[in-house]
């Protein structure tokens, strides 16, 4: 299939969502969800908190027990997949919390995330450190011993273990200083001009707009805006009323 990018030319398209609806059993949380991530792109997922944005990435992951409508994913209906079976046909989730060992090295961190892994498709750890300075100095330290932004770092590295082509995160810089929060920007940017394609799930529509090329504004489970970072930027009825922001 064949769809919009960024720049108006046409691409595969990599993860499609049409008429999601899903919930928990105390009602739906997500009503007809529709988003579409072409390959190589940044799009992100903004809104509040309690807005849906994590329920749509763990719906995607096969994690929510009532879901209806269809995801997709290089062209391969995935809506009914269990979460190990979503994972492996190539899409990579790095969670809010980080999960890092905190008693295990950077290395060893690494290696258990290549256990279980298909080999043809994972990449090497040597590799995947390269990607990033601060593990490169910090290779032989433990989780416990790095900093917030050290250890969000090591949270991608470790989710890029497996080679897939799709990388989801979920509000990568919630919590760090402004300073680290620029050093993420800089990892995603930098990941994606090597050929991964980002959905980025952020509270933070500035971080969103330095990094993403399409976003999607989820306001009570519904997709109330769709448009490029010049056009969300401009549309300031859009920012004040369901992000927060004014000018």
């Amino acid at each position: 299939m064949s769809e919009r990018t960024a720049d108006g030319d046409t691409g595969e398209t990599l993860l499609s969502i049409q008429n999601l609806v899903a919930g928990y059993g105390l009602g739906n949380v997500l009503r007809d969800i529709d988003l579409e991530i072409n390959r190589g792109e940044v799009v992100s997922l903004v809104g509040r908190n309690g807005a849906g944005k994590t329920t749509t990435i763990e719906s995607v992951l096969g994690n929510v027990p009532e879901v209806s409508g269809e995801i997709s994913y290089k062209g391969t209906d995935v809506t009914s997949l269990t979460n190990d079976e979503t994972i492996s046909q190539g899409i990579a989730y790095v969670p809010e919390e980080r999960r890092v060992f905190p008693g295990l090295t950077v290395r060893e961190n690494l290696e258990v995330a290549q256990v279980g892994g298909d080999d043809a498709n994972t990449r090497d750890i040597d590799e995947v450190i390269d990607m990033f300075d601060n593990l490169q100095k910090n290779e032989h330290s433990l989780g416990s011993e790095m900093s917030g932004g050290e250890q969000q770092m090591l949270s991608i590295a470790r989710a890029l273990i497996s080679g897939a082509d799709l990388l989801m995160l979920d509000e990568p810089t919630e919590g760090l200083a402004p300073f680290i929060v620029r050093a993420v920007e800089d990892t995603i940017k930098r990941l994606n001009d090597e050929g991964i394609t980002v959905l980025l799930v952020e509270q933070n529509v500035q971080v969103a707009l330095e990094v993403a090329d399409t976003h999607y504004v989820i306001n009570q489970g519904e997709i109330v805006y769709e448009g490029t970072s010049d056009e969300l930027n401009e549309n300031q009825e859009v920012m004040d009323q369901y992000l927060g922001v004014t000018s």
